[in-house]
């Protein structure tokens, strides 16, 4: 994917900037001018540990340090690539990171498996869902996800992909900006104990509310659009609740709850370590510049259908 810098981005970037460098308390985290914890910087959630606990590990809750080790060895070889595709990055592209520090077999914590709570029925949607992309691939351009059309990526909550895995995060005293590397998008979230939007009033990433419970700065999101597209089953019913504290100068623990229940039996909640990332340039994601993908894999489709 192409990338540039961007003048909207800049002057966003620039204005935030203007508020005063933390300072250090006598107690606890770093703080802003105002009193607030500082999340403030560049942080990565690449992660090689999966959001589900693999079923062969049933209720192995942590890996040993051999097998972390050999899951970040793995990722760093190349794969052969799928007989009659088109092929895919080499491994020097990605940029997966490596099993959180934790050492967790799961993201999920909650429940205790490791699992997602899916009901059947989401189950079975599930699967219909993978068989009809199977055999529709690109009737349309409806039909790829919304990050083969550029809209949005990870999501909110965001989970580790390939590349591009990290946030930025800066503060003032009534908001905080939250800027996502993969897509662009940038998560302005007002901290003034407002309402949320009309339930009528739908988002990509839903519309986010925030407060400090503490020293943990919490995130509250909901009124996800209904075609918002999870890295795990979600509805336009689906709430989020996100909690970010900061343990060290250079460790975020970040946590987030999802509740939906037309999707899931019960809430689950997962955690990941963040580290902060000193040196990394975060550049714009400038997908819709560079998506010859898109309506390749469409004139692809019709010229396999005109065969």
């Amino acid at each position: 994917m192409q990338k540039r810098t961007t003048s909207a981005l800049g002057v966003l970037v620039g204005v935030l900037l203007l508020v005063p460098a933390p300072v250090a308390g006598q107690d606890g985290p770093l703080r802003t001018p105002w009193g607030d914890p500082d999340l403030q910087g560049t942080w990565s959630y690449a992660s090689l540990t999966p959001l589900q606990r693999p079923t062969s590990m049933a209720d192995k809750e942590f890996f040993t340090p051999e097998e972390a080790a050999q899951r970040n060895y793995a990722v760093t070889l190349d794969q052969p690539d799928t007989p009659g595709s088109v092929g895919s990055y080499n491994a020097l592209w990605f940029d997966r990171g490596e099993v959180s520090s934790d050492m967790r077999t799961s993201l999920i914590v909650d429940p205790p498996d490791g699992r997602l709570p899916a009901t059947a029925e989401t189950q079975r949607r599930q699967t219909e869902q993978r068989e009809y992309a199977r055999a529709h691939p690109a009737d349309s351009w409806v039909d790829r996800t919304n990050w083969d059309r550029c809209i949005t990526y990870h999501g909110v909550p965001p989970i580790s992909t390939g590349y591009n895995n990290s946030i930025q995060i800066l503060q003032t005293p009534t908001h905080v900006a939250i800027r996502m590397e993969n897509i662009h998008d940038v998560r302005i979230i007002p901290l003034d104990g407002r309402p949320q939007l009309d339930d009528d009033i739908r988002q990509w990433n839903g519309d986010s509310r925030a407060h400090w419970d503490g020293d943990t700065l919490v995130i509250e999101t909901a009124n996800y659009s209904g075609q918002t597209v999870h890295r795990f089953p979600s509805s336009r019913h689906t709430k989020a609740v996100e909690r970010f504290r900061v343990v060290s100068k250079d460790r975020i623990d970040y946590q987030f709850t999802i509740e939906d229940a037309t999707v899931y039996t019960s809430p689950w909640t997962a955690v990941r370590p963040m580290p902060r990332l000193d040196d990394y340039i975060m550049y714009e994601y400038a997908c819709h510049e560079g998506n010859y993908a898109l309506p390749n894999m469409l004139a692809g489709a019709r010229a396999k259908e005109a065969r």
